[in-house]
């Protein structure tokens, strides 16, 4: 099997994003946008979250974009500054081969360099047993579920919360000054 590389996502995997994002949106519950996204917004969004310093992921395979993650800002209100909410979408025929598993690594690694202390996922809908075991691995713990929270394809979905911490979490205050937005 050829090498996942994982790396800084460029406008150039922009099509790529859009597609894996776009069958994310119309086939599933992983996020509860209705109408998946153009090219030209996505690479918007990508922008607003890299010119914030936010690492912004793909891994790639064989040339191909498997899968793409990030990490965003959790809250904006300046007290939140130190945590962060991640965000992960796998292409469809990539699911459950491990490329999940690697960009959450990465995702963690990079926000824990970033100096951020706690990393929080919402997960769209509670039947996302894959995503929610992915987290749970990755050490994430189970906060909460908010309930009928969304209502897409017909019903209405829950969203899980979990969470986890990065470096010294809230053991220690923090020993970097992130900007207050």
């Amino acid at each position: 099997m050829t090498q996942l590389t994982i790396r800084g996502a460029l406008l150039s995997d922009i099509p790529a994003i859009t597609l894996i994002y776009g069958a994310a949106v119309t086939g599933g519950t992983a996020s509860f946008e209705l109408d998946a996204p153009d090219a030209a917004e996505m690479q918007r969004r990508m922008r607003v979250i890299q010119d914030a310093g936010f690492p912004y992921l793909v891994a790639e395979q064989a040339g191909a974009i498997r899968g793409y993650a990030y990490v965003s800002q959790y809250r904006p209100r300046p007290a939140y500054r130190f945590s962060v909410e991640n965000s992960i979408y796998v292409a469809q025929d990539s699911q459950r081969t491990g490329v999940g598993r690697h960009l959450l690594a990465a995702l963690i690694d990079a926000a824990t360099a970033g100096g951020y202390r706690q990393m929080i996922a919402v997960i769209g809908d509670a039947g996302q047993s894959a995503s929610i075991g992915l987290h749970r691995r990755a050490g994430f713990t189970f906060v909460g579920t908010i309930h009928s929270v969304g209502y897409k394809h017909g019903r209405w979905l829950d969203s899980v919360i979990m969470q986890r911490a990065l470096g010294a979490g809230d053991t220690a205050p923090p020993s970097t000054q992130l900007p207050i937005a």
